[in-house]
């Protein structure tokens, strides 16, 4: 091997080892940075599901269509909005105790029926003399979904009470529920005919009298509420841009779950409601085997967060905290710049859009909102 051959040979070994400790030196830092972010031991009040989450008193996705996701993209901080659909004023005047009590336990009663006669089709199946819950169970357990479309079931009884078919029980009337619509889309002719198929051989089995509604009639309504979630189908999303190094990713994560996020299966991370739902998410928009980021976002689902949580407060307010311990900046998905007050503005946006679903007797985080924006 001659001199030149030996000489290049020990540049390329000094090379390939300057690359390694300026790639490993590059890493020491953004881990730091987040250590020196966290460290404190404080944990930062928003974050912690014991306090934002749990506090907040609820009264509680690649779809087939287009979605209306109105990202936090101001073109200037005075014009950012978010979607928002009217304004519904609430009275001041207090409701009578007694009456205000029963109206409350029939809303809670009404969101615990699995059938929903405003976003299900629903179809009566009437009994001669009384089906036993037990055998009206056996007959309906494989008849969960129809496509896409979950399908629900409730029975009426003697004294003409709905209630959920429980064994034991007795029913004058099965009522079949498919719901008409969700993100995927409107419930469709041919869901609809293998719905009214199946029914009716439930139906023979029981010598039962199915009350089938007109297709037409009922694939109109279907789509009329499909414009409703289309216009309402609401998603705000705030990001942290890293204003210089990049951040570790393992020592944010392990940071950010300490605080409350919880993992999830798809690489996002969820901030609990403190009631078993999710109040935002966040994603640190990077792939499994990565190990730095220099953005985070957080998404609120907004239709399907209740009003009393306060979501995008929360998000907004754990945005500019991450912001400020990570050196970072709150961004919208453009890369502009978002103030506070800026951030403000679409906070008023979000409470008309509340008040148009609660218009719409379909208030945000309910039962409802849920099941209609799955």
């Amino acid at each position: 091997m001659t001199d030149l051959q030996l000489s290049l040979f020990a540049s390329g070994g000094v090379l390939v080892v300057g690359v390694f400790a300026f790639n490993k030196w590059q890493e020491y830092k953004a881990k730091k940075t987040v250590e020196n972010a966290f460290g404190d031991g404080d944990d930062d009040a928003l974050l912690s599901p014991s306090d934002t989450p749990v506090v907040r008193q609820e009264p509680q996705l690649t779809p087939e269509h287009t979605k209306l996701e109105p990202a936090l993209e101001p073109h200037t901080e005075q014009d950012a909005a978010s979607t928002a659909v009217g304004t519904d004023d609430v009275s001041g005047t207090e409701p009578d105790t007694e009456t205000e009590t029963a109206a409350v336990a029939v809303k809670v009663h009404a969101k615990e029926l699995p059938v929903d006669e405003l976003i299900d089709c629903v179809i009566p199946l009437e009994f001669d003399t009384p089906m036993r819950g037990e055998k009206l169970l056996a007959e309906i357990a494989e008849l969960k979904y129809v496509g896409k479309k979950p399908v629900h079931f409730v029975g009426i009884t003697a004294a003409g009470d709905k209630d959920v078919i429980a064994t034991g029980g007795a029913y004058t009337t099965l009522l079949a529920g498919i719901q008409m619509v969700s993100r995927s889309g409107p419930l469709n002719e041919l869901e609809y005919s293998e719905f009214v198929m199946k029914l009716r051989a439930i139906a023979d089995n029981l010598s039962a009298h199915p009350d089938v509604p007109d297709m037409n009639r009922v694939i109109s309504n279907a789509k009329e509420l499909h414009q409703f979630v289309s216009e309402h189908d609401a998603q705000l999303s705030v990001n942290i841009a890293a204003n210089g190094a990049a951040w570790a990713l393992n020592t944010l994560l392990a940071a950010l779950e300490k605080m409350g996020f919880d993992q999830r299966p798809d690489s996002r991370l969820m901030m609990p409601d403190g009631d078993g739902g999710s109040l935002f998410t966040l994603s640190t928009n990077v792939g499994v085997s990565e190990t730095m980021t220099s953005r985070l976002t957080l998404l609120l689902d907004v239709p399907c967060v209740a009003p009393a949580r306060d979501g995008f407060g929360a998000m907004a307010a754990c945005a500019r905290s991450l912001a400020t311990r990570l050196g970072g900046i709150v961004v919208d998905d453009g890369n502009r710049p978002i103030s506070k007050e800026a951030l403000d503005e679409i906070a008023g946006q979000v409470s008309e859009f509340y008040g148009a679903m609660e218009e719409a007797q379909v208030p945000a985080g309910s039962v409802r909102a849920q099941r209609l924006f799955s």
